[in-house]
């Protein structure tokens, strides 16, 4: 069974952006589902709903679809009309090839005034005697009938004679309800018969120890196939009526024909993808398969640039950075690199082109003064604002400036630039083998040196 699942609607919704909120068209056709649900959740501003060639029995779980104009459900297995008094905006139904064979549900329509056109061409309801006459006078509101323009005069017929053709189509339903029963009980006693043609035998052939196992398989495989064969000629060879039950039997067969023609191909379970070696180092990994630049900036930035596709949305992208490494998950597949030194994490920051669509990440360097051997990154100012330039003056508008003139011998000003007279040494890295010599002081006028004194340790 075939459900309809958000996947499902995304899929069907790329005209959309995939967005399933503001939808307002969606096409669900040959999908072998078999009920409608969720639309109603879903899918709110719905006006177009195409549901044909399914295996629908009911008609469900769209009365709350208030912006709902067509809705095809055609080849389906639908037995009556429901759920649809809701749908205030429906245009147009088409049930053509369904079993619809209560015509008075058509009554449940009566509430749909913009109701304008109808089909119900193959159902077993149109050969009932006055169809035409009755739906004309249950639904004034209709123009088109089966694809055909409803006269006035039609119009005004059926409503005169209304009430007897009303009795007629009761009497015609309970002939066919009771056919129907009759119909489903030689379904079910056909697939239990089935079902016991299909039973494996499970006799023990005497003897067997396993020796013969490949011609025995291969015999017993030949005999299986062409048991198969049989059962499939005789299925398509035997006479049913056209009904619901048979539609599904028809579809199981096609698909285990399908299945039995298909070669079979041994499952490979895909092992996860490692993204760290045993000793913790991260590994490049290109999953998308996607181009990229690594270079580095005059701000001593290591800069790192992603070709994204510019029309993917920016919500399908998932970006880590690290101390040693970044990661990139574009749309469930991974993109890491390993940088080829340090960066602040903290600092990074990542922008999207709205030109190309590439993604640009900024990493700071950690450690100053690193040369580092990536090439030089070009500059570029599709990410800066222009700056507006100052307004140019003209002599109208020319500031004037004034200079006021100080005595330096008056006014004297600190010379900020002698106020540090030496250079501090400075602090040897860690780990380094550099050792700072101490520097030694010169004596005063007044010592004294004692040797009786021990040197200061």
């Amino acid at each position: 069974m075939v459900r309809i699942s958000e996947d499902l609607i995304r899929k069907r919704a790329e005209h959309n952006n995939c967005e399933i909120s503001t939808l307002e068209e969606i096409s669900l056709h040959q999908q072998d589902i078999e009920r409608i649900e969720y639309l109603d959740k879903w899918c709110r501003d719905l006006k177009i709903l195409y549901l044909q060639s399914n295996l629908i029995p009911k008609i469900e779980n769209v009365n709350r679809l208030k912006k709902l104009e067509y809705i095809n459900l055609a080849l389906n297995n639908v037995e009556r009309i429901e759920n649809l008094d809701g749908c205030e905006s429906l245009n147009k139904l088409d049930l053509t090839v369904n079993f619809i064979g209560e015509l008075t549900s058509l009554e449940s329509l009566k509430n749909n005034y913009n109701l304008r056109e109808l089909f119900l061409t193959g159902n077993p309801c149109t050969e009932y005697e006055g169809y035409k006459e009755y739906v004309l006078g249950t639904l004034p509101q209709l123009q088109y009938l089966d694809g055909r323009e409803i006269e006035k005069s039609e119009r005004i017929k059926a409503c005169q004679e209304y009430s007897l053709i009303r009795t007629r189509i009761v009497q015609q339903q309970l002939e066919h309800k009771v056919k129907r029963e009759k119909q489903k009980k030689e379904a079910a006693d056909r697939e239990e018969k089935q079902k016991k043609n299909e039973e494996p035998k499970s006799e023990k052939k005497a003897g067997f120890d396993g020796r013969w196992y490949t011609d025995m398989n291969k015999a017993e495989k030949a005999e299986k196939d062409k048991q198969d064969d049989e059962q499939n000629e005789e299925f398509w060879n035997e006479k049913v009526d056209f009904t619901p039950e048979s539609r599904i039997a028809v579809h199981k067969q096609v698909q285990k024909n399908k299945e039995k023609n298909q070669p079979q191909e041994e499952k490979v379970e895909k092992t996860p993808r490692r993204l760290f070696s045993s000793d913790g180092r991260p590994l490049n990994v290109n999953e998308a398969k996607i181009d990229f630049s690594l270079t580095e900036d005059d701000n001593n930035n290591i800069v790192l640039d992603l070709a994204i596709f510019r029309h993917m949305d920016t919500s399908l992208l998932d970006c880590d950075v690290q101390p040693n490494y970044v990661k990139i998950v574009i749309k469930d597949k991974i993109f890491q690199l390993c940088l080829p030194e340090e960066i602040k994490s903290d600092s990074s920051s990542a922008k999207r082109s709205q030109t190309t669509g590439h993604l640009v990440i900024y990493m700071p360097k950690a450690g100053d003064g690193v040369i580092s051997t990536l090439p030089k990154r070009p500059v570029d100012d599709s990410f800066k604002k222009k700056e507006k330039k100052p307004p140019t003056k003209t002599k109208d508008t020319e500031i004037r400036r004034e200079v006021l003139e100080v005595d330096a011998s008056v006014h004297k000003c600190v010379n900020i630039g002698d106020i540090v007279n030496e250079k501090k040494a400075t602090v040897p890295p860690l780990g380094s083998r550099q050792i700072n010599k101490a520097i030694e002081r010169k004596n005063s006028e007044n010592f004294i040196d004692d040797p009786d004194v021990p040197p200061l340790m």
